[in-house]
């Protein structure tokens, strides 16, 4: 028996891409609809979406079956909120709102093992195949194929990315460009020049401390991202692809004056 290794971590570690769809639907089979994509990685997310632990694991499960990662984003600052995910055999975590140094050593510590932090051991879930591998492959696997992505949305942040991304025992920074806008005053602006020096500035940092950088998404600004160093890519969301396909086929049958059309701010994405 072995331990599911990480397909972004696969994947970069082979000088490729990662693909990940961001998923708001909490139905199993929308996974499976990802899988049959083709997608490297699911973005789940406890945090905004009412979701339970038992689903979770199912949502788990269902990428499991194509080979899919799970990116778990959790609720900020609880111990079991990181672990939990894991413990259900997500890929990784995605902690957002990150502020500082400390906070991105917290996350480290209660999510890896020793030598790296301090992770309280179990092994008798699925990440551990319910004690069916030994303690030190257990713990191996947690300190290399599971995956920690930290979330910079803020000015405050920002000016102390540097110091986050020299913490040692995470992956990858995460530009979180919604937020950011919303809280410099420019909401919804991703691609305005002093959000887009923002995201410029966390890839530079990352990178320079051996750092993966992911984005949340592409904004239309596929080549730059790249040209910034960016691997991780998140391509879009299910409720935003499944709303415009819906709309779309009202509005077909209407005609572009007829009923179904939208002011929604998803509509362009």
């Amino acid at each position: 028996m072995k331990l599911r290794p990480s397909r972004i971590l696969r994947e970069l570690r082979a000088g490729e891409s990662s693909t990940i769809l961001k998923l708001n639907l909490i139905d199993p089979r929308i996974i499976e609809l990802a899988g049959l994509a083709g997608a490297s990685a699911v973005w789940l997310c406890n945090e905004h979406v009412p979701n339970d632990w038992l689903n979770l694991e199912h949502q788990i499960r269902a990428a499991k079956l194509y080979d899919m990662d799970t990116i778990v984003r959790v609720n900020k600052g609880g111990y079991s909120e990181y672990v939990k995910p894991f413990e259900c055999d997500a890929t990784g975590i995605m902690v957002p709102h990150i502020t500082s140094a400390e906070e991105a050593r917290q996350v480290v510590d209660m999510v890896r093992c020793r030598p790296v932090g301090s992770k309280a051991l179990d092994g008798g879930n699925m990440d551990g195949l319910f004690c069916q591998v030994s303690l030190s492959e257990y713990v191996h696997h947690c300190n290399t194929e599971k995956l920690v992505i930290l979330q910079i949305e803020s000015p405050e942040a920002l000016e102390q990315v540097e110091e986050i991304a020299a913490v040692p025992g995470y992956d990858a920074l995460l530009f979180g460009a919604g937020d950011f806008s919303h809280r410099v005053g420019l909401l919804g602006q991703a691609t305005h020049p002093q959000v887009v020096a923002a995201r410029k500035r966390v890839a530079a940092a990352a990178l320079k401390h051996g750092k993966h950088v992911a984005v949340a998404s592409l904004f239309g600004q596929k080549e730059e991202v790249i040209a910034e160093g960016t691997r991780i890519f998140t391509l879009g969301a299910d409720v935003i692809e499944l709303g415009n396909a819906m709309r779309k086929m009202v509005t077909d049958f209407h005609g572009a004056a007829g009923r179904g059309e939208t002011d929604s701010v998803y509509a362009s994405k």
